[in-house]
């Protein structure tokens, strides 16, 4: 062990919810307008805010990141056999949306750079039954969507874009979410701006927007009721309950507020990882993240690939031993029970397995100092030391 070494008793936790200040001042607010469940005055503020922001036609919050997939994929109006082409590396509700919707699932390899679909191998998995494109972009990084667009456009295929943790992230000037048919966005804990458990829809295409509000509000047309479009509402459609409470909107719109505040705290949090370990990188003992031009990321995630998954468990031990928490991520689906029984991988995994065997990802969250970045870059350096 180099002498410099002295054990870190300073802990460092993987990831600490957003939180700016007005959340419970809105929340009250919510409360004392005797309008708690959903699409109350705080879910319309929210509406609002994301449409204006992202030059977005509609936005529907819901109760989830999963919740905006299932509507996404209910809305493609799939049938059972319908093929949905997707990277196998992401979480399971990126699948699990498209199961419940009836579709075959087809998983495709990703890049090794960006951890994202590798779109030059979508269009070997297309067959006659497939009908959508699911394009998830990884730690906020977008895929490479002209691409992806321009196969869709050709096979006459949908677009849906798992963007959970692509919210202010942009491709070629376009804010992730807005340039599929749908977007979907995660609220969660963990993301770059929360409201506890929540998502939001993206809808493109006007011509989705009503069967999009039926589904939310139960199969029926409550929502054309609500703005005195109709005398009574009744039940259209199939449907469930997609609508958040109004008092996590109002804990959301509190971070909507800062959302340029907190995007720039967490570039420079990432900008600041990235030069603290730069050197390792330069002497081939790990990889950083990989940007491509014309993308713009948030800062949603920090992630370092060693050298195989034997040095990946030796080095996050290694860190928890010093009070520093950090997290691998997803294991390929197509290799998971549930992957085997609803899907089939096209092609060779040449990257998914392996390269998800060898990424962990460091502490990141709004408001994680200098201090704290520099003391997770100087225990990996520590670990190479060694």
């Amino acid at each position: 062990m180099n002498d410099k070494f002295v054990k870190n008793e300073t802990m460092v936790d993987f990831n600490v919810p957003p939180y700016v200040g007005t959340e419970m001042n809105y929340v009250e607010q919510a409360i004392k307008n005797h309008k708690i469940c959903g699409d109350g005055p705080f879910t319309k503020k929210c509406h609002a805010w994301l449409e204006e922001k992202f030059h977005a036609q509609k936005v529907l919050l819901t109760t989830s990141g999963t919740t905006a997939l299932e509507m996404a994929a209910l809305l493609c109006n799939l049938k059972r056999g319908d093929e949905v082409i997707l990277p196998s590396f992401t979480f399971s509700s990126t699948a699990t949306a498209f199961v419940l919707a009836g579709a075959k699932l087809v998983f495709v390899d990703i890049r090794p750079d960006t951890m994202n679909i590798d779109e030059t191998k979508i269009e070997a998995a297309i067959t006659p039954k497939t009908r959508v494109i699911c394009a998830m972009h990884y730690a906020g990084v977008a895929c490479e969507m002209d691409t992806i667009m321009d196969i869709a456009k050709r096979h006459n295929l949908l677009v849906v874009e798992d963007a959970a943790q692509g919210v202010m992230s942009k491709y070629k000037g376009q804010y992730l979410g807005t340039i599929g048919d749908f977007g979907c966005y995660s609220f969660h804990e963990t993301k770059n701006y929360s409201m506890g458990e929540g998502g939001a829809l993206v809808i493109k295409d006007p011509k989705y927007n009503e069967a999009a509000e039926i589904l939310r509000e139960k199969g029926t047309d409550r929502s054309k009721f609500l703005r005195g479009q109709v005398d009574k509402y009744t039940w259209k459609d199939y449907g469930s309950s997609y609508l958040p409470s109004d008092i996590n909107a109002a804990y959301l719109y509190a971070q909507l507020e800062k959302a340029d505040e907190i995007n720039n705290n967490r570039l420079h949090a990432w900008n600041k990882y990235y030069e603290l370990l730069k050197d390792l990188q330069d002497k081939g003992l790990i990889e950083l993240p990989v940007v491509p031009e014309g993308c713009v990321h948030n800062g949603h995630m920090f992630f370092v690939k060693v050298k195989d998954l034997e040095q990946r468990t030796d080095i996050q031990t290694f860190l928890r031993e010093n009070k520093i928490y950090t997290a691998f991520h997803y294991i390929p689906l197509h290799s998971a029970p549930a992957g085997l029984k609803f899907g089939i991988f096209s092609g060779k995994d040449e990257y998914t397995t392996k390269e998800s065997e060898r990424l962990f990802r460091l502490p990141m969250y709004y408001g994680i100092t200098d201090k704290d970045c520099e003391i997770v870059s100087k225990y990996i350096h520590y670990y190479f030391e060694r």
